[in-house]
């Protein structure tokens, strides 16, 4: 069938735009726009070295400074996969298509999508260097999250755009807070192609994430799906500049095996590769903040 070959094409795309658009954490995929992808399990990221100012001589006038800029080679650690069997008696030919993007689109929506957060906020709450423990509690919410935007401003500087990564439970007390009123905001986030309304305090976009996907370790099952660790804390916020992760998502080439082809079954089946992991330069890690629960 000659259309799989564009099926797949579309799917490849389709699914890339979904996980940066639908995700909690698309904002982190904004910083990848340079990073070139070939396929397979390899990135490279722009690398651009710098030499600081130096004086300004009469006779000689400027001092030299090269320029270097390469890329750098990353591998993606994050390779996950899986294998769609649809039935040649369900679908035909002229149904397949809508059938097979249905079956990916909810695949991702329910399984792929809060795996890659999962991965992505413990991931950056593992590089985070300000820490602090804090059980939240409406009274003391908004001033101890005030007082660590302060502290992230302090290290970044006040141009940075900041985001506040935030587990929905902590979310909503925050909104129940009585001080709330007084503080919050509404501000435009743009993630990918969307631009969002979202609540702002202190100048920092807040993002409620669902809790499941804001602890500090899981485990990313050989088989199906992942689980957070028996010794995973809860955490209640992240918050760092918004230039500071650098996620990557991939779906490598969708393949499509159509019934008269397979081997082993007379049905349709959608193979589903996606590589993604996230990246944090060393000079970044000192403005990222995480809180968690206070065991």
């Amino acid at each position: 069938m000659a259309n799989t070959i564009e099926y797949a094409k579309v799917f490849q795309k389709e699914l890339d735009k979904q996980v940066t658009e639908c995700s909690t954490s698309g904002w982190m995929e904004d910083n990848a726009s340079q990073v070139i992808y070939n396929g397979g399990g390899e990135i490279k990221l722009p690398k651009m070295v710098l030499k600081g100012l130096a004086d300004y001589d009469r006779d000689t006038g400027y001092t030299g400074g090269a320029v270097t800029y390469s890329y750098e080679t990353m591998t993606l650690t994050q390779d996950r996969g899986r294998r769609f069997r649809i039935d040649a008696l369900d679908v035909d030919e002229s149904n397949f298509g809508l059938a097979a993007a249905n079956v990916a689109a909810e695949f991702q929506r329910t399984k792929v999508i809060p795996e890659i957060d999962a991965y992505r906020y413990s991931t950056l709450a593992a590089a985070a260097e300000i820490k602090t423990e804090y059980t939240p509690e409406k009274a003391t919410i908004l001033s101890t999250l005030i007082e660590e935007i302060g502290k992230v401003r302090e290290a970044a500087g006040d141009e940075c755009e900041l985001v506040v990564a935030m587990a929905r439970s902590v979310y909503d007390k925050l909104m129940l807070s009585e001080e709330v009123t007084h503080s919050i905001d509404c501000s435009n986030f743009v993630q990918g192609d969307l631009e969002l309304s979202v609540k702002s305090i202190a100048g920092a976009a807040i993002i409620p994430v669902p809790s499941a996907r804001m602890k500090t370790g899981y485990d990313f099952s050989a088989t199906d799906g992942f689980s957070a660790k028996s010794d995973a804390k809860q955490i209640n916020w992240i918050i760092c500049p918004k230039s500071a992760p650098i996620a990557v998502s991939k779906t490598d080439n969708v393949k499509i095996i159509t019934p008269e082809q397979n081997q082993f079954a007379d049905a349709w089946d959608i193979d589903y590769r996606k590589y993604h992991d996230l990246f944090i330069p060393d000079n970044k890690k000192a403005v990222i903040a995480v809180c968690t629960e206070t065991l």
